[in-house]
């Protein structure tokens, strides 16, 4: 399971949405061998004025925050950032440096899910990778 949460300029991401989120998901299918259908985005636009960050960012600064299940490796978390920030730039035309990515693990049975805890759930993937 992963909840994804995607912060940044109105301006800049609403007409990219789609394809921002197909990337995104693309990238995590990859990387923790996550099934298709799996898909929980959520865009949070921010205008001008709302939104503080470095100066030394661009109008495309974009935060991307992951809660999913622990169990994932480190290498898996590695090859998941570096598939983003390839995929980003190749993609989206979004520099690396306009990337940030954060990754909070709970276990299972900190899931209420389909009216039961998490780990009480018959997962068709691994959650190990």
């Amino acid at each position: 399971m992963a909840q994804i949460k995607i912060y940044g300029n109105k301006a800049f991401l609403y007409p990219i949405r789609k394809k921002l989120s197909d990337t995104l998901h693309a990238c995590i299918v990859t990387a923790f061998e996550y099934p298709e259908s799996k898909r929980f985005h959520r865009f949070f636009y921010l205008e001008e004025g709302d939104f503080y960050f470095p100066e030394n960012r661009s109008s495309q600064y974009t935060i991307i925050e992951i809660a999913l299940f622990e169990g994932r490796s480190i290498e898996a978390k590695k090859a998941l950032y570096q598939l983003i920030f390839t995929h980003f730039k190749q993609d989206l035309a979004i520099s690396s440096h306009d990337i940030e990515i954060t990754l909070t693990e709970t276990p299972l049975y900190n899931w209420g899910i389909r009216g039961m805890p998490g780990d009480e759930l018959a997962l068709d993937y691994k959650v190990v990778v």
